[in-house]
C-alpha cells in the first residue's frame, strides 16, 4: 500500500499511498535519485508480479530531523535482483552493468566479515565499527561507494586509527558467503533495523550505534571528512553521559536527552540500543520537565495514526480519517499530515485543493526541513494540472484532424 507516485514525498514517519500497479514500461520518469541521494528499491514482504515496481526514496540522504521512519518499515526490505523474476535485466542494468567481482570484500582488502571478531579487536585497539550493510554485485550506490571510496588507499589510511571495517553483504550470489556468515548478517540486518542498502553505521566496540550515513559523494577524502563528523557525535555522546552520571533529577534527565539527541539515530534504534537510557529518563524526571515523555508519546500516537491510515479502503475513507486526526497534532507532526491530506487530493486530480493544502502544510512549521518537499510538491501538482487541461485540446486537435 504504501508505494511512489509523482505526487509522493516523504514524511519524519510516515507517507500516504493508495495500492498501485505500475508497469515498468510506464515508469521512465520515475526518480530515484534525489539530490545527495542513494535509491532505495523496496517493497513488501511478498513476492512481485514482474509487472509490479515498487520505488521507496533514500533513508540516509536527509538533513537534521528528516529520518524518513515509513510506516510498516518492519515489513519492507530492499529488493533483490532474485525477487523480481522478469524485471531481473532491469536492475542488472541499472545498478551493476559493468560490475565484476575483484575481491572476496566489496570493498578491497582490510575488512572482516566476522562481528564478534571485530567488536573483539576494537575494544583491543581502542577503535570504532564502521559497518558497510551493503548489496554487493546488485545495489547501484552499494558499488559507486566502494568504487569510489573503499576501494581507495586515501580511505584505508583515513580510517586505520579509527574504525575496524566491518563488511555485511547481502548478495545475489550466495556462493560469495558461508552460511555462517549468511546468518550473521540477517541477524545483524534485523538487530539493526536495516531497511536499505548502503547503510554505513558507526558504532563503539560494544556495537552500539552512534552515528548513520550511506553514500557521499566526493571520494575517499571527503568520506573520511564526513566520517571523522560524525565521529564526534560518539563523544558528545560520552561526555553527557559522564555529565549525567555526576547530576541527579532534572538535570541528569537533561543530560541523558542531549546525549540521545546528539547521536541523530531514529527512534527504534534508541529503542533497541538506549532502552536503559530511555527508562533513567523517565524515572529521573518523573514530571517530565525535559517533555521527553510527552515527546516520546506523542512518537508513538503518530505511529499509530499512520497505522490505522494504511488500513483506509480507499481515497475517501483516508481523506475523512486525515481530516479528523490531524486537529490531534502540532508542529511538523500537524504538517505530515496536513502534506498527507495535499497528496490524496493530488491523486485523486484535485489539483487546486492539492496546492492549496500543500501552501497551509508550509505555514504550519515555515522552518522545517520538509518545506522544501513541499515546493518539489507543488511543482509536481502543478504540472500534472498544465497536462490534465492540454489533454482534451490535443484530443480535439487529433479528432479534427480525422
Amino acid at each position: 500500500m504504501m508505494i511512489y507516485d509523482r505526487f509522493s514525498m516523504r514524511f519524519i514517519g510516515s507517507r500516504y499511498c493508495r495500492p498501485l500497479k505500475i508497469p515498468l514500461a510506464d515508469c521512465p520518469d520515475t526518480h530515484v535519485v534525489p539530490p545527495a541521494g542513494n535509491p532505495e528499491f523496496s517493497t513488501r514482504n511478498r513476492p512481485l508480479s514482474s509487472q509490479e515496481y515498487f520505488i521507496t526514496p533514500p533513508r540516509n540522504s536527509w538533513k537534521k530531523g528528516v529520518t524518513c521512519n515509513a510506516l510498516g518499515s518492519s515489513q519492507t526490505r530492499a529488493i533483490r535482483p532474485d525477487t523480481i523474476m522478469n524485471t531481473r535485466h532491469i536492475l542488472a542494468a541499472a545498478c551493476a552493468a559493468t560490475f565484476a567481482v575483484t575481491s572476496a570484500f566489496a570493498g578491497g582488502e582490510g575488512w572482516t566479515h566476522d562481528f564478534a571478531a571485530a567488536k573483539k579487536q576494537a575494544d583491543s585497539e581502542k577503535k570504532d565499527l564502521l559497518m558497510d550493510f551493503t548489496g554487493s554485485d546488485w545495489c547501484g550506490w552499494c558499488i559507486k561507494l566502494n568504487d569510489e571510496v573503499f576501494k581507495h588507499d586515501a580511505f584505508k589510511t583515513g580510517v586505520k586509527d579509527k574504525f575496524v571495517l566491518v563488511e555485511l553483504d547481502y548478495p545475489e550470489d550466495k556462493s560469495k558467503l558461508s552460511e555462517e556468515t549468511q546468518k550473521q548478517n540477517e541477524e545483524l540486518q534485523g538487530k539493526y533495523g536495516i531497511q536499505g542498502f548502503p547503510t554505513i553505521l558507526l558504532c563503539d566496540a560494544e556495537g552500539k550505534p552512534f552515528a548513520k550515513t550511506g553514500y557521499q559523494a566526493g571520494g575517499p577524502e571527503k568520506y573520511v571528512a564526513h566520517l571523522d563528523e560524525l565521529r564526534a557525535k560518539k563523544e558528545t555522546r560520552d561526555k553527557a553521559f559522564a555529565d549525567a552520571g555526576k547530576a541527579e533529577g532534572t538535570a541528569k534527565a537533561k543530560a541523558l536527552v542531549a546525549a540521545l539527541d546528539a547521536m541523530e539515530l531514529e527512534d527504534e534504534t534508541v529503542g533497541a540500543f538506549y532502552g536503559d537510557v530511555v527508562e533513567q529518563i523517565k524515572t529521573a524526571d518523573p514530571k517530565d520537565e525535559t517533555g521527553y515523555a510527552k515527546k516520546l508519546a506523542m512518537k508513538q500516537k503518530f505511529a499509530e495514526f499512520g497505522k490505522k491510515l494504511n488500513e483506509s479502503k480507499n481515497h475517501d475513507e483516508a481523506l475523512a480519517f486525515v481530516e479528523k486526526s490531524e486537529g490531534e497534532f502540532e508542529g511538523e507532526q500537524k504538517q505530515q499530515i496536513v502534506g498527507i491530506k495535499a497528496q490524496i487530493y493530488a491523486m485523486t486530480g484535485k489539483f487546486d485543493e492539492a496546492i492549496k493544502t500543500a501552501d497551509e502544510a508550509k505555514a504550519i512549521a515555515p522552518d522545517s526541513a520538509m518545506v522544501g518537499q513541499l515546493e518539489n510538491f507543488k511543482k509536481n501538482v502543478e504540472a500534472a494540472k498544465a497536462k490534465a487541461a492540454a489533454a482534451p485540446k490535443e484530443e480535439g486537435k487529433e479528432d479534427a484532424g480525422e
